[in-house]
């Protein structure tokens, strides 16, 4: 199923930019506020939170079971989808969704980005709220930036050698480069803690280094190595599998805003993002984020009720003949390999 507005640009109304750009903006607002969209959760946060902590624990206690058998590897897996939910819950709360107290979000952000996944929720926070700011402007969004996927035509330009080759050919290695997605999150924040105040860095590092030394020490302890090797790195590759394609169809081959653009909230993240559409098994794989234009339009607004939002922002958006792109899970893949096709050559 697709959903997409294809609409003239507004006629010109008197008044400044910024004016329009409110009084668009706030009544959208006004009416989210007054369905209550922005009210906290906590009771979701509470069931799906404790969901999480007992499937973690079975994962663990079928892993004690068959620790003399390769059929722990199916186990990995598993294990994989589990540690997304974690991450995906860590997401929700540097986003404030869970509580109205910004300590609370902290403390449940580290638990989940340090102590269960592996990953510096201070370094984490800093540069997905950069990207919220601005996404898809080259310069401004650190997940567009240079790096060994070229975003843009201009970074692929600028590559050399193997680099360009790779480049060229960057769709088809694409999805195989995810797999080290969850690996690269973590080399990614032990490196930034340096930049990081004394306290936080030394409560960041420590918690890294006790969830690291658990998780190796639990797998080496009980299986043998090439065993406990091998679900690793299934575990760890399906991870970051599951999390790239949760944060990969929502804006790549989107507009890009060239430098120096001056969008207002509304028109920068609608334009720039795109709802996955696939009902529950969706929702639940991709962590809520396939209501990328919700959330982008309102950060703070609890994972359950960005589904309610939806209609309301979609047909809103249709009333001022602003673009909004929504489609099936396949289509946003294939609009995501697409562009870096283009991109690279």
């Amino acid at each position: 199923m697709t959903t997409t507005v294809h609409v003239a640009q507004p006629a010109p109304t008197r008044g400044s930019a910024s004016t329009r750009a409110k009084s668009e903006f706030g009544p959208l607002r006004d009416r989210i506020v007054a369905d209550g969209l922005l009210e906290r959760r906590i009771d979701h946060y509470l069931w799906r939170g404790t969901l999480i902590l007992l499937g973690l624990a079975a994962v663990a206690a079928g892993i004690v079971l068959l620790s003399g058998s390769w059929w722990v590897l199916l186990l990995a897996p598993v294990a994989a989808i589990v540690s997304a939910q974690v991450s995906f819950l860590g997401h929700d709360a540097g986003h404030q969704q869970i509580s109205e107290s910004r300590k609370t979000n902290r403390v449940i952000g580290v638990i989940a980005a340090n102590v269960l996944a592996g990953i510096s929720y201070g370094w984490w926070q800093d540069k997905h709220l950069r990207h919220h700011a601005n996404p898809n402007q080259e310069g401004l969004d650190p997940d567009v930036g240079e790096s060994i996927i070229a975003w843009s035509e201009e970074q692929a330009a600028k590559k050399t050698g193997f680099a360009r080759w790779f480049a060229r050919h960057q769709a088809a290695f694409f999805f195989p480069l995810l797999t080290f997605e969850g690996w690269n999150l973590s080399v990614a924040g032990f490196r930034a803690l340096k930049a990081r105040p004394a306290k936080a860095r030394t409560l960041e590092v420590g918690l890294l280094v006790l969830h690291f030394a658990v998780y190796f020490g639990f797998l080496f302890i009980l299986l043998p190595p090439p065993v406990a090797i091998l679900f690793i790195l299934i575990h760890r590759g399906l991870y970051g599998l599951n999390l790239g394609s949760a944060f990969a169809p929502n804006h790549k081959g989107m507009p890009m805003p060239p430098a120096g653009s001056r969008l207002d909230h509304l028109h920068k993240q609608v334009l720039t993002s795109r709802d996955v559409l696939g009902g529950p098994v969706v929702d639940f794989m991709l962590g809520g984020l396939n209501y990328q234009i919700e959330h982008h339009l309102f950060p703070s607004m609890p994972r359950p009720h960005l589904k309610l939002a939806q209609p309301i922002i979609r047909d809103y958006c249709a009333t001022i003949d602003l673009p909004y792109r929504a489609c099936g899970v396949i289509e946003s893949y294939g609009e995501c390999l697409r562009h870096l096709h283009k991109a690279g050559h």
